[in-house]
């Protein structure tokens, strides 16, 4: 799993490549955690690479647009797997992103 991200055009550009498992969301998370208390910047994750994401995983996306939306701005998925949008279907997560 590789987590990463950097400002660009005044927002937050995170990429994830590969599996975000409860283990790998570990390390995950404590890249990520910067953008749980947003600065007001929309927050943009690429999803294009990630190949499966479990609850841990979520969890640490809701923590991301909790902080985010204090501020009034939002998070936007990008590139989302057919599989990847079922789960946040299923779970009911779609609802709390906007999606490209």
């Amino acid at each position: 799993m590789n987590a990463k991200y950097e400002e660009i055009d005044n927002k937050y550009v995170v990429t994830l490549e590969g599996e975000m498992d409860t283990a790998a969301a570990i390390d995950a998370e404590e890249v990520l955690k910067p953008l749980y208390t947003s600065d007001g910047k929309d927050v943009l994750i690429d999803c294009k690479g990630l190949e499966y994401i479990a609850s841990s995983g979520l969890r640490i996306l809701l923590s991301i647009v909790k902080g985010v939306r204090t501020t009034g701005n939002k998070v936007i998925l990008r590139d989302v797997s057919k599989e990847i949008n079922n789960i946040l279907k299923l779970t009911g997560f779609i609802n709390f992103f906007e999606m490209e």
